[in-house]
This record gives structure tokens, sequence and C-alpha cells, in this order.
């Protein structure tokens, strides 16, 4: 190393989600560690720190320390999940609202959130639940949860007969998105956070689909730079989308694209994760996507070139795009069946007229759904 070269600008990227309950999300390297922004967001003395097996030994007491530090004050407990999507039940989260009445936590009390999705979901519903509704911070420790389930508000946990079918809108206090975490991350998880990563230019945006196109080898690679970039892009595509329908009444459910079909894989085949065979929510959703644009395809919404692109852009990634072996086509309609989003008991999906151009539509023919699904 060159002595006299200037030392590396770090730099922390803010992201202002609006709306009625406003909060910032923050993007950087070691965020987890600066107890002074943490603590800020604590309003009384008790604090909740809910994490999972696996990220719980690398971080929770980076981030306990680092809130003693600045509120010695605190009184702080700990659930700590197993890893993986089968741990998003109302018994794991009868455990989180076990912990905060073991902890005697107040109306001002704070959960963080430290983990992936099922972490944010579980413990972000569990704040929304505990006296009515406290305080939550998310602290998102996956490339997915970045840039998808920690922002927004919605919190959930699964059922046997569907994904997220219980759960409640309740946005965080802050959310800090350390940068430091990704370098821990297994490429498969890697992989499945940008699969929602590539939703945001499918939806809304061709030129951010294109430099995905151009900067696939940095961020496989795991760029510092180029992945802070990418989730500040996503984030702030989606805090647009969430300040003007915080309640998913209109334009939110565009952010669902693939997610239909997505959840109906992962629903159908019991939940994955990335210690079996199962897709993983971000590979699911991949799948879904490319579901999506053919069935766009087919009902004439859309050009073939463009489902082709983005079938080829997600395996360029290294993620799925076919419908995994042995899950029936009508099982899987099924569960589209059960989607949040259907009404009066028709199919309402999330498809498109081309790259960047989604849009809701409603009463989709079943019989087109059952023929991409079979195809």
């Amino acid at each position: 190393m060159n002595p006299s070269a200037s030392p590396e600008i770090v730099v922390t990227r803010f992201v202002e989600v609006g709306g009625d309950t406003p909060y910032r999300i923050a993007i950087g390297p070691d965020l987890l560690t600066d107890g002074a922004a943490l603590a800020a967001h604590v309003r009384g003395r008790h604090v909740l720190l809910v994490s999972d097996s696996n990220v719980a030994p690398l971080y929770a007491g980076r981030v306990r320390e680092a809130l003693h530090a600045a509120r010695p004050e605190l009184l702080i407990g700990t659930c700590i999940l197993p890893a993986g999507e089968e741990s998003k039940t109302l018994a794991h989260f009868g455990k989180a609202i076990d912990a905060l009445a073991e902890l005697g936590a107040t109306r001002d009390a704070c959960v963080f959130a430290l983990g992936g999705g099922v972490v944010g979901d579980l413990a972000g519903f569990a704040a929304a639940c505990w006296m009515r509704g406290v305080d939550c911070v998310q602290l998102p420790t996956t490339l997915l949860s970045m840039v998808d389930s920690s922002v927004g508000g919605k919190t959930a946990v699964d059922i046997p007969l569907g994904k997220n079918l219980v759960g409640a809108f309740h946005p965080p206090r802050a959310v800090f998105a350390d940068t430091s975490a990704l370098r821990s991350l297994p490429p498969r998880e890697l992989r499945a956070g940008l699969a929602e990563v590539i939703k945001y230019g499918a939806i809304r945006d061709p030129r951010f689909l294109q430099w995905l196109e151009q900067e696939r080898e940095a961020l496989l690679a795991g760029d510092d730079e180029a992945l802070a970039l990418a989730i500040a892009a996503s984030c702030e595509h989606k805090a647009e989308i969430v300040a003007r329908d915080p309640l998913e009444k209109g334009e939110r459910a565009l952010l669902n694209l693939g997610h239909t079909f997505g959840h109906a894989i992962e629903a159908e085949q019991g939940y994955g994760g990335m210690g079996n065979d199962n897709l993983n929510h971000g590979e699911a959703v991949a799948v879904g996507m490319v579901l999506a644009a053919r069935l766009s395809t087919d009902l004439g919404l859309a050009p073939a070139g463009d489902a082709e692109r983005l079938a080829a852009l997600l395996d360029a990634y290294g993620l799925p795009t076919r419908i995994p072996a042995g899950l029936a086509p009508e099982a899987l309609l099924a569960r589209m069946r059960l989607d949040k989003k259907n009404v009066a008991g028709r199919l309402r999906l999330v498809l498109w007229r081309g790259a960047g151009l989604a849009e809701v539509v409603p009463d989709v023919d079943e019989a087109a759904v059952l023929k991409v699904l079979a195809d």
C-alpha cells in the first residue's frame, strides 16, 4: 500500500420514505456498530433484539454492545429463531411475543429486527401486535431484505395454506442496511437478492435493467460500490411507490411482479431455504417473473422478445427460470387463488406490457395461467 495515498472515502447513502409515517433508510458499511444512530430510535428503555441462529452469532453481540455504549440504561432482551423460512410461523411469532412479555416491554419499547426477510417480517409483526403496536427498527443483513422486505412496513408470517397470509402493515422507525454484512453472504443468497433488484428494473426502469446487464460481474463478485448503488436505486423505487400507496390499494401491487407465481411455488414445495433443494424466495420470484412475462406475451400484452431478454438476464445471474420438477400446474393454480390481490375469487396478477411497464391486470383467464404453468 502507498502510505501517501489518500484514505478511502466511505459513503453512507440515505433514502427517505415519505407518506404518513416517514422514515429514513441508511445504506453503507459498519452501520450495525453505530450505537448512537441505532439508539436514537429507542424512545424508552426496553429493546428486544430478534435474530436467527445464523446471523446472531455474527452480529447480535456487536449490536448489543453498540446500543449499550450509547445508552447504558437500556434493558435489552433477545429472541433467536432457527434460521430458515420454516421459522416464519405463528408458533415462533408467539415466542417473540413471550420475549417481549418477559422483558416487561412497555409501549415505548423498540424491536430491532436483525437478519433477513424471515426475521424482519416476524419481528415487525410482533412489534405491530405487542400492546397494539410498538416501534421497530429494521437491520437487514441480506441483499434480499435490504431491497425488499425491510422497506415498506409489510409484516407477516406464513401458514400451511400460503405465504404471508397473517400479518399487518407496520412501518419501521428506521432501516439500517449495513453493506458490510453482505461480505459474509453465501453466493446463493446474494443471487436471490439480485432477483428482487432485477424486479425493480422490470416493473418501472428499463435503464436500470440495462445497467444490471452491464454490471453483472461486479454485482456477482460482491463489489461494495456496485451493491450500494443497486440497493439505493432499488430502495428509491420502492420508497416512491410506498409513499403513494402505503396500504397496497393500487400502485404498490406492482412490486409483486412474479410474486403470485413465486409464492405458489414456495407454498407447494413446503417452503425452502438455503440448505435444501427447494427454491428460496428470490429464486421463486425469478421463476415467477419469467412466468408473468410469458403470460403477458400469451395474452397479447407484451412482445415475446422482452420476456426472452428477462429470462436471459436472470439466467446470466445464475437464477432459475423454470418451475421445479414435480410441482403440478393445477396445484400451483390452486395456491394462486389464495393470493391477497385477488378480487371476488378472480385472479388479479401483476403482468407487463414490456420491460419497465408493469401493470395490475384483473380477471385473468385461469386457462391461460394453467397453460403457462404447464409449459
